[in-house]
């Protein structure tokens, strides 16, 4: 067993008279992961030769973008949140909505947030939506891997009781409740198994996919996206503890469809339709001729 390290979420604090200012690493991860996507997103736009003819949009325009995607994230993560995992608790106080930061954001519903933002942004600039769609598919796992990285810092979304060696002990009375098991309890961190699929494989697949010319297949690198990301998601979720307000004692693993052994969490029913969707999408693209290069 792992013991969880001596990491405090929040980085540093400042006291101003009786004002506390906090910068934690789950912020720090936010704007780490939008400010090096927005920095590769403008460089992707001045290689043309990348995308066969030309850069679907301009690289000042990307500064743009990052306004819109950055609303779409947290909208769309926050309703997400609130209508996929406790909606009955908003609907009974809807005040707490507008209460971003006391936690509680749905990636799903973020990833959908982002969808609309950038759809309207390429609408009102005359964007090809499936290219800007492809070149934010190709950044977005950067997000995802500091993401992850912070979930494991706060000690959140840890994994399921595990005899593994390399199992973390969290801390916290919740993720100290395992039945069955005497002393200390180690858990999956499933939090890091999300980094290293969801973030640096699915980069590492979609890098070579650009360097061998996916780009010149619209559709293609946000295909892969689509599908690795749903599918690792739904791996990781055989280990991840689901969300408490799925968790009974007749179903103890969370399930939401299915029998309390054979079934799928709230996860996985989320990320099934981003696989289909995904697998959909690169046969499109693979069945399409290849954006010719410029002469």
């Amino acid at each position: 067993m792992i013991p969880f390290p001596d990491i405090s979420p929040e980085i540093f604090t400042i006291n101003l008279g009786g004002l506390s200012l906090s910068l934690r690493w789950y912020a720090l991860a936010y704007l780490a992961g939008l400010l090096l996507g927005w920095r590769i997103m403008a460089r992707m736009m001045r290689g043309a030769a990348i995308w066969g003819d030309r850069a679907p949009m301009k690289p000042e325009e990307v500064d743009d973008l990052l306004t819109w995607v950055i609303l779409g994230v947290i909208l769309g993560g926050r309703l997400g949140f609130v209508l996929f995992y406790e909606p009955g608790y908003y609907l009974s106080y809807p005040a707490e909505i507008i209460k971003v930061w006391q936690g509680g954001m749905s990636f799903h519903g973020g990833f959908a947030g982002v969808i609309v933002a950038a759809w309207l942004y390429a609408r009102t600039r005359g964007i090809p939506p499936l290219r800007l769609a492809d070149a934010m598919a190709v950044v977005a796992p950067i997000g995802l891997f500091f993401g992850r990285i912070a979930n494991f810092i706060n000690a959140e979304l840890w994994g399921r009781p595990t005899d593994l060696p390399w199992g973390v002990i969290f801390p916290g009375e919740a993720a100290q409740s395992c039945d069955g098991v005497a002393g200390a309890c180690a858990r999956h961190p499933s939090q890091l198994y999300e980094a290293g699929l969801e973030g640096l494989l699915l980069g590492l697949i979609l890098l070579v996919v650009v360097r061998a010319g996916g780009l010149r297949r619209p559709g293609l690198s946000f295909g892969i996206f689509l599908a690795g990301y749903g599918a690792a998601r739904m791996f990781v979720e055989l280990f991840r503890v689901a969300d408490a307000q799925f968790i009974t004692p007749d179903n103890p693993l969370g399930h939401v469809i299915g029998g309390p052994v054979i079934g799928l969490t709230m996860g996985q029913v989320l990320s099934l339709p981003m696989v289909v969707l995904g697998l959909l999408f690169v046969l499109r693209a693979m069945g399409r001729m290849p954006v010719a290069r410029a002469a």
